[in-house]
């Protein structure tokens, strides 16, 4: 029979589940009516929500600053779940921060917008807010795809690099978004954002 182990991180940013140190007293809460609040606002309600970290085996090295998580590795936060066999996770001197994630084997990232993302490897830095998929790398929502040997994302920026390898070069497909009859987009709902992580 295999351990189970369960460890509260501090905060992992969302999408990635990478850290930024936790804030006491909570998220903010919605605005009333349902509305959708503005990216940066909701990025700080995600840094403050706990990540979960279940693995089969959980490995402290406090010295190196380091744990280590192997055998089906899912880590959530809020609606963001990554999967990995192994994930590392380097902590600072004080071992209160995450500085970096690095995490390997059958790597698959769902964000709280049903984005998803594969690669052999991804690694997490919270200095320079940037996540980067490696190997085979491919991120899609719905239809759309872009792929390549690697996928740099920066999160602050709300920007993307993706790099072909020496065998294939990237490759994107973008499908036309669908308007309802008052013209405005058809997106999910938040019922079937949440879904998408089941």
């Amino acid at each position: 029979m295999s351990l189970l182990a369960v460890a509260a991180l501090t905060v992992l940013p969302a999408g990635v589940l990478a850290q930024t140190p936790a804030k006491r007293g909570g998220a903010a809460a919605p605005k009333a009516g349902g509305e959708e609040r503005p990216r940066a606002v909701r990025d700080k309600d995600d840094q403050s929500q706990p990540v979960t970290v279940d693995a089969d085996k959980m490995e402290r090295f406090g010295k190196e600053g380091l744990v280590v998580f192997t055998g089906n590795v899912i880590a959530r936060q809020n609606n963001s779940v990554q999967y990995a066999d192994r994930m590392e996770v380097y902590l600072d001197e004080s071992g209160d921060k995450i500085l970096r994630t690095i995490s390997t084997g059958a790597v698959r990232i769902i964000t709280r917008d049903c984005r998803t993302g594969t690669a052999r490897r991804a690694e997490y830095y919270d200095l320079e807010q940037r996540v980067v998929l490696l190997g085979n790398a491919r991120v899609w929502q719905e239809d759309n795809v872009v792929s390549g040997e690697t996928i740099t994302i920066f999160l602050s920026q709300d920007r993307s690099v993706v790099e072909g390898g020496q065998q294939e070069r990237v490759k994107a497909v973008f499908y036309p978004r669908d308007k309802q009859a008052g013209g405005a987009d058809q997106r999910p709902s938040k019922a079937a954002a949440v879904a998408c992580m089941n």
